[in-house]
């Protein structure tokens, strides 16, 4: 819980301001739906993520989309953390390199923060009418948010 309003003071304070080229954003708070353990009940992960997006939303311009795009993420977190994972592994295995491995936890890094960038952005533009923007906004802070969750659990980790 500590971490989550860390994060969601940088993200609200600093990170909220910050457009890399003006349209490149970085999202870190979305590390911490990364770091559900395996057994951890869905229902928990789908409630914490709703209140996770809530509060970004309640201090940041984004009316319901932060909220929308976590509690889904929250909702696939399970099945995509079960890609990367046997199926004879404990129950409290929370996903980190030294748990999944380097490879393994940035490709679930990866794939994790594009699905939410994706309804993120998709929300937030909600038309495609300016489809250019829209995808060099998507990816842009896909690499930036990639580089930061990497960077936060290589902290995390020492």
């Amino acid at each position: 819980m500590f971490i989550f309003v860390l994060l969601l003071l940088a993200q609200v304070l600093v990170l909220n301001h910050v457009h890399l080229f003006g349209f490149a954003t970085p999202l870190p708070y979305v590390y911490m739906v990364l770091l559900f353990r395996r057994g951890y009940p869905k229902w928990a992960i789908l409630l914490l993520c709703f209140l996770m997006g809530l509060g970004i939303d309640v201090f940041s311009d984004t009316p319901g989309v932060t909220m929308a795009s976590m509690t889904f993420l929250g909702l696939l977190q399970p099945y995509l953390l079960s890609m990367f994972i046997q199926r004879d592994v404990d129950d409290t295995l929370a996903p980190s390199f030294s748990t999944l491995g380097t490879a393994k936890f940035v490709y679930y890094t990866i794939i994790s923060v594009t699905i939410y960038c994706f309804v993120f952005f998709t929300l937030e533009a909600f038309n495609f009418f300016n489809w250019q923007l829209w995808l060099a906004t998507i990816g842009g802070s896909i690499v930036l948010t990639v580089i930061l969750v990497l960077v936060l659990e290589n902290l995390r980790k020492k």
